[in-house]
């Protein structure tokens, strides 16, 4: 491989020729934040509602026939984001993918390890993994490297990343993708501990900037129980922050933080980029918890968007490793990843997404107000796994009330601005309305949920029955 070394501003950059690499996005739409800073958009202004899976191992594990069956299904259950690490988190250096490549020589970040011809490295991979994604109007939150390559606070590692190197891979990828519909996201899974690591995420930053010239977004992908925001927040170079809420299912302390990061200024997108993944162990505790089921998934995307998210990020336990009984596996998988495809989280996650691109976008705001208590003005029903959350347009043209289980409740009416309301129960299982009826919007009125079952939720939407509105969930092409 013929390399070439050039000095810009004092550092010497490797650059790796990329003569032989033809990518085009082709149709993707670029995307941008919001001109009121709270969502993602397109370029030409059109809501994007991210929303993600956790395919973290797919550019290693998987094969192309693989890659095709898993983003085919992803593509028909109204996926757009899939998130994936470059440099992975199992033995991703050590072990070859699925071709018998690995990404770098000599696990050195400055020296891709490309060969000449196509489908001939590790490289040519993930480009055919990406087009095939682009193409079915799916973008690649791509990650450059798993944590434990710049922090291997627990994991295979090893560290091989340092500011210069970091700054080094990145434009290198930032160059490789410039033209492909991609968002980077930086971190993996690890916190920042001291500076010399905040800076190689930095460098890497730097490094992406300069090689795509800033057409991709970027967020940071942190540790259990945090998020971008508490080490990054005020750097130019973070577009969105992302929170791994992380694998528990009850709301107190983890989903009620999305709305803390909301609240922050400057004014940034907000997402929940790891959640509570189905099927996997409830805390990390199998043995006294047990597996999450498919309602400890669905709770968490109306919490969180509810909260203000621009999107949500859904996870299967035996999706994200890949795992096939052929593998270890990592925490008790209870399927293989062909199989936990069709697990029903999934197909009930684009419901939460048609509900929300059914009404107004740009002005929503999360307003828990919208329902009475008998308590403090501040404060909303339940707790743990039964807390309700509310949204509404800033307009008063529309609010929705998330109910997680089938208990009565009041709402104010006076949150909706038409004189008349139009009221639905939207049911998040399976995408289906049912009008209700029409209220004046004077007062408080209770509304009972068609099942009172505790573990079934449900969606109070009130429309401005003047806007006409379709029922909730169907979208106006």
């Amino acid at each position: 491989m013929r390399t070439i070394r050039c000095l810009f501003k004092g550092i010497v950059y490797l650059l790796i020729p990329l003569t032989s690499i033809s990518l085009n996005a082709g149709e993707l739409p670029k995307l941008k934040v919001s001109q009121n800073g709270r969502f993602i958009v397109t370029e030409k202004g059109e809501p994007f509602f991210w929303l993600g899976d956790t395919a973290w191992q797919i550019f290693h594990n998987l094969n192309r026939e693989d890659v095709d069956i898993y983003l085919n299904d992803r593509a028909k259950k109204g996926f757009n984001v899939i998130q994936a690490v470059l440099l992975a988190e199992l033995n991703g250096l050590d072990i070859s993918n699925a071709y018998g490549h690995k990404p770098l020589i000599n696990n050195d970040p400055e020296k891709p390890d490309i060969k000449d011809g196509p489908q001939n490295d590790y490289w040519d991979h993930t480009d055919y993994i990406i087009k095939k994604a682009n193409s079915l109007g799916i973008y690649i939150g791509v990650l450059p490297t798993w944590g434990d390559k710049w922090n291997k606070k627990w994991g295979a590692g090893p560290e091989i990343f340092n500011p210069h190197n970091a700054e080094v891979y990145g434009e290198w990828l930032g160059k490789r993708y410039k033209n492909y519909g991609v968002i980077w996201i930086l971190g993996g899974d690890r916190p920042v501990e001291n500076d010399t690591q905040k800076e190689i995420i930095r460098a890497m930053a730097r490094g992406l900037r300069r090689g795509d010239g800033g057409a991709h977004l970027i967020t940071f992908h942190p540790s259990g129980g945090s998020g971008s925001a508490q080490y990054f927040h005020k750097e130019d170079w973070l577009d969105i922050n992302m929170r791994q809420n992380g694998h528990v299912a009850e709301y107190t302390g983890r989903y009620d933080q999305t709305l803390v990061d909301y609240n922050l200024t400057p004014i940034k997108p907000v997402l929940d980029g790891e959640p509570i993944y189905e099927d996997h162990p409830v805390s990390f505790d199998a043995k006294k918890l047990g597996h999450s089921i498919t309602i400890d998934v669905r709770r968490p995307i109306y919490w969180d968007v509810f909260n203000g998210a621009c999107g949500h990020t859904y996870g299967h336990h035996s999706i994200w490793q890949m795992w096939t009984p052929q593998r270890p596996p990592i925490n008790n998988p209870l399927l293989p990843w062909y199989e936990a495809i069709h697990q029903p989280g999934a197909t009930q996650m684009q419901y939460a997404k048609n509900l929300i691109l059914s009404r107004p976008y740009l002005t929503r705001i999360p307003d828990h107000d919208v329902i009475v208590t008998d308590r403090v003005p501040t404060s909303v029903p339940g707790a743990g796994r039964y807390r309700f959350v509310a949204t509404r347009d800033s307009n008063g043209s529309y609010a929705m009330v998330y109910a997680p289980i089938g208990r009565a409740f009041k709402v104010k009416m006076n949150k909706i601005s038409g004189p008349k309301v139009k009221a639905y129960w939207y049911n998040p299982r399976d995408g289906s309305s049912k009008l209700i009826g029409e209220f004046t919007n004077q007062g408080e009125r209770e509304f009972t949920p068609p099942d009172k079952g505790e573990m079934i939720d449900w969606v109070l939407v009130l429309d401005d029955a003047s806007k006409n509105f379709p029922p909730p969930g169907k979208i106006n092409k």
